[in-house]
């Protein structure tokens, strides 16, 4: 199809070991939106997945002009690849989906339909997930503690699929913190945003990337990079410790006193010593993490730098 300037709907896809799927994600996507009669361009961020996904999207990008390929020079992560690519996307309103199919191209006129109404951000929810027990399990208590964490309520179904209209992306693109999450950021600017519940597709093959230890890393990022509560807590907490080692005291005093027995000194000061290094051992741990990650923005360096573009130039941001 012929390029144009300024399409209706720009569709960000980070890409990841998914080169089974990526012809199969360009057809239907090309269809449903010839279907829909409105113009796009499809902009594929390969996230240096290590397999043939770029020699695939160069393929798709050579067939049609209205395709961008961005090829990052390492892996910087998921929502880093949709950064490069709402920085690169020109359409009226941008379309982040997933790569593996479960995320159903066939969708996307159902996000459009919502955003007409007059929403800013329409953001997909799977009516109900398919994952395995304990990620189903993980998940939620992840969503539940970043809610009361944050003091944002997010649905455990929420995806990063979704729609945004141009000053929602241009808002997004403007927030250049390295520790980026697309869910909190999206809820963080603040514009009406709208909920559709959809069938989540079938994965076309491979596995999810996301393994317990690396959703643990994900969650931790999240909880330092949008809320203090952490480190309230530790305030509190450590008067709750400074209170129970002053009871404690007394009443060790109290018994003693009255028993006529000689207070044990050496053992009171020894449980109050490691109880109290223990705590302040923790509290230097979470202080750590946030001084960690204050380190990290001030050092200002680019958020992804783009190696290879299949329109023949390359950029850091």
């Amino acid at each position: 199809m012929e390029s144009i300037a300024t399409p209706d709907y720009s569709i960000v896809i980070p890409v990841y070991k998914a080169e089974g799927c990526l012809e199969e994600l360009y057809r239907r996507i090309a269809a449903t939106m010839a279907g829909a009669k409105l113009s796009y361009e499809v902009i594929f961020v390969e996230d240096c997945g290590g397999d043939a996904s770029w020699q695939k999207i160069v393929k798709i990008a050579e067939k049609d002009s209205a395709v961008t390929g961005l090829k990052l020079s390492r892996n910087f992560g998921q929502h880093h690849a949709i950064t490069a690519g709402l920085d690169a996307a020109i359409g009226n309103r941008v379309i982040i989906m997933d790569c593996d199919l479960q995320d159903r191209p066939e969708d996307i006129p159902v996000l459009c339909t919502k955003a007409d109404e007059g929403y800013d951000v329409v953001v997909a929810c799977w009516k109900a997930r398919n994952d395995q027990m304990w990620k189903k399990v993980l998940s939620i208590g992840f969503y539940k503690t970043f809610s009361w964490m944050s003091g944002y309520t997010y649905d455990p179904g929420t995806r990063a699929f979704r729609l945004l209209s141009r000053k929602a992306a241009e808002s997004l693109k403007s927030m250049r913190e390295q520790m980026r999450s697309l869910a909190p950021l999206n809820t963080w600017i603040g514009f009406d945003t709208a909920a559709v519940y959809l069938e989540p597709g079938r994965r076309l093959e491979g596995k999810s990337s996301y393994h317990p230890l690396r959703l643990l890393r994900l969650a931790t990022t999240n909880i330092v990079a949008f809320s203090d509560k952490p480190l309230k807590f530790s305030i509190w907490l450590g008067f709750g410790v400074s209170l129970f080692a002053f009871i404690y005291g007394v009443f060790s005093w109290i018994r003693a006193a009255a028993t006529g027995s000689e207070l044990s000194e050496f053992s009171a000061l020894a449980a109050s010593i490691y109880f109290i290094g223990g705590v302040l051992l923790a509290f230097m741990g979470v202080q750590g993490v946030y001084i960690a990650r204050i380190f990290d923005e001030t050092k200002r360096r680019p958020l992804y730098i783009v190696a290879k573009t299949t329109k023949q130039s390359s950029q850091t941001a």
